[in-house]
């Protein structure tokens, strides 16, 4: 009789694991599809390539001048100052730049600004194989390429909300992101090898090469000149001032008190100011954690680096069902407060072996977080505002990457690398927090509501 009963349990537990895959396999295979369906987009299929080649080159060369900086500083402050640096300047034009995304084609605007990165890459790599390079090009170098950034990405994400229908924001995202971390992924891979054999000209080098990819790649997303219109019940209500100045200053107003009016879109992007600063201000870190604390060497930050982006792929396949399950909200919430706990956690773990699968639990992370924040604001603010909305988040995200990079940066000089992750996971943990507010509130509504309609 007992034989019997664990032969009928073990059945059950069978039944159930069964039903769980079964369960796996529908949820992932409606994923796939979903992304399958918006690969056949033309313009999204060449999107998806220019992006994937571009931070191939992006990453080696992120990872290879920071290798670089560290080695000949031994400071983490030096690596401080040029995330600060990287962003100081964009805080200049940030506050401008939405409006030329909202009235420009966003496929020229690309074009613009992937040709002027590439070839201020490749007169650095003049420099560096011809042993003119000094630190400072290094830093000017990267601060004018970090603007063409802080304007690429919400000129990417602009596009890309134009080209999607409403239903299918999360499936787009995905295929970004699955370009952007499958891009990061094979730089991590072979990074600290290139840099080994090749040195930093080559890796810069090789920058460049993708950047002419990727630029061949968006000249063939669409013909023509394309932008977005103001819909008509708009333009009829707003009367917009005559002269270019008071015109461009009327819009940027505009965006700024759509902001203002809009307190769920105000609290995601916040939320997505702090992860986006949070993750800035990470790359002070990694590299001394790898050399320091791992004894990894490049080779080891290759890896971290790695460990993170096949987390942030591997995402990709579920990150969409998790989200419509969970609500964009509360998937961000769970998903900040994982990397918060993992960055808590990696000044003691020792070992490379170690701490490379807790970069793939937060590299996973930030992939469903970073989805479920991007398709939220596509979802939310309409197309015509979508420029202006980004750059004002982007700005603040600027202005907190400057502070908190000099921040985590003198902390971990001074007094130790765990108070630099603990000032980043505090980041994390305060987006968590402000994607959670929205919902409290909603939650709290609909408590009123019922209690009113019970009384």
């Amino acid at each position: 009789m007992p034989i019997h009963r664990g032969v009928v349990r073990l059945e059950q537990q069978c039944s159930r694991l069964q039903g769980g895959l079964a369960e796996l396999h529908a949820t992932t295979g409606l994923q796939l599809n979903s992304m399958r369906e918006m690969f056949r987009h033309r313009g999204m299929r060449l999107i998806f390539t220019a992006n994937l080649i571009s931070m191939i080159g992006s990453g080696m060369n992120s990872a290879a001048v920071i290798w670089y900086i560290l080695q000949a500083t031994h400071s983490e402050v030096s690596l401080a100052a040029l995330i600060a640096l990287q962003t100081l300047p964009s805080m200049l034009l940030l506050p401008f730049t939405g409006v030329l995304i909202d009235r420009e084609d966003r496929r020229h605007l690309m074009l613009w600004l992937d040709s002027a990165r590439g070839a201020i890459i490749f007169f650095v790599a003049i420099l560096v194989f011809t042993h003119h390079v000094r630190l400072w090009h290094l830093y000017a170098m990267n601060v004018l390429v970090a603007i063409g950034f802080w304007m690429f990405f919400p000129t990417v994400n602009a596009l890309i909300q134009e080209l999607t229908p409403d239903d299918k924001m999360l499936d787009s995202n995905s295929l970004l992101l699955a370009a952007l971390q499958g891009g990061w992924l094979m730089a991590g891979a072979v990074v600290g090898f290139m840099y080994n054999h090749v040195g930093l000209g080559g890796v810069l080098l090789i920058d460049c090469a993708s950047y002419a990819v990727s630029l061949a790649c968006i000249l063939q997303v669409r013909k023509g000149r394309v932008t977005v219109s103001r819909p008509v019940s708009e333009n009829a209500a707003l009367a917009s001032p005559s002269g270019a100045i008071a015109r461009y200053i009327h819009e940027l107003g505009e965006g700024y008190r759509y902001v203002r009016k809009n307190r769920r879109v105000l609290l995601i992007g916040i939320a997505w100011a702090l992860f986006v600063a949070a993750m800035m201000t990470q790359g002070v870190l990694s590299a001394p954690l790898s050399e320091r604390i791992l004894h990894g060497g490049a080779v080891g930050y290759g890896w971290l680096n790695a460990g993170w982006a096949v987390g942030a792929f591997v995402s990709v396949f579920y990150a969409s069902t998790f989200i419509r399950r969970h609500g964009a909200n509360r998937s961000v919430t769970l998903t900040m407060s994982i990397i918060a706990l993992s960055l808590f956690l990696l000044p003691v773990s020792r070992w490379l072996a170690l701490a490379v699968p807790i970069y793939f639990m937060m590299g996973s992370s930030r992939g469903v977080g970073g989805i479920a924040l991007s398709s939220e604001m596509m979802q939310l603010v309409p197309r015509h505002f979508m420029g202006r909305v980004q750059n004002t988040f982007s700005f603040v995200a600027s202005a907190l990457q400057i502070g908190t990079s000099l921040l985590a940066g003198e902390a971990a000089h001074r007094h130790g690398l765990t108070y630099g992750f603990w000032i980043v996971g505090a980041m994390y943990l305060g987006a968590g927090l402000a994607a959670w507010l929205p919902v409290r509130h909603a939650e709290t509504e609909v408590y009123q509501r019922d209690k009113s309609a019970a009384d």
